[in-house]
């Protein structure tokens, strides 16, 4: 009888110790934490402004490095000024200002297929844009030209322009580049 009265003494002790521990802890960590990894709004906007900046001066390189490699002459200067205008992202949203979550949520399923509808109609739009600037380029281009933007027209659709997250992008990449852009 006393060995079974001292197991269940220790087994009590021990259980309150764990259940005190855990109050204990449950105390002291009481304030609510971001999980690791995260940021603030005012750091995500901070570190987008950077990935911009990045994006921004990765374009401006190859867009020189194209520059050189097509020999613009200066008859073609404002022709190719006006396609890498052309090309530049827009902003984000343009055009209309996307609904926030809660608004978005509200609306039914026809009224989100309807803005689906309205933004990809935007999109079109800037590429039909930028199709037409690219054309004009074009135009003005030798055939040594041509022949040299053909080959790196590809690469070029995909860096200037072209919303590719955070992921990267499929294209080959080949010029050193790690900043994604």
């Amino acid at each position: 009888m006393t060995t079974i009265r001292k197991h269940l003494l220790t087994a009590f002790a021990a259980l309150s110790v764990g259940a005190l521990s855990i109050g204990a802890h449950a105390q002291s960590t009481s304030q609510p934490q971001a999980p690791e990894g995260r940021y603030s709004h005012a750091e995500h906007q901070q570190k987008r402004a950077e990935f911009a900046a990045k994006r921004a001066e990765a374009a401006a390189r190859r867009a020189a490095k194209l520059h050189d490699e097509l020999k613009i002459t200066p008859a073609q200067e404002a022709a190719w000024n006006a396609f890498v205008a052309s090309m530049k992202p827009a902003a984000r949203h343009a055009g209309g200002q996307r609904p926030d979550r809660a608004a978005w949520a509200s609306l039914s399923a026809p009224q989100r297929m309807e803005k689906h509808i309205e933004m990809q109609k935007r999109r079109t739009a800037a590429m039909e844009q930028r199709l037409g600037a690219l054309n004009s380029f074009y135009a003005v281009l030798t055939p040594e030209q041509k022949k040299t933007f053909d080959e790196k027209a590809v690469r070029l659709q995909g860096h200037f322009g072209k919303h590719r997250g955070m992921r990267g992008g499929w294209q080959q990449r080949g010029d050193g580049d790690t900043a994604r852009g």
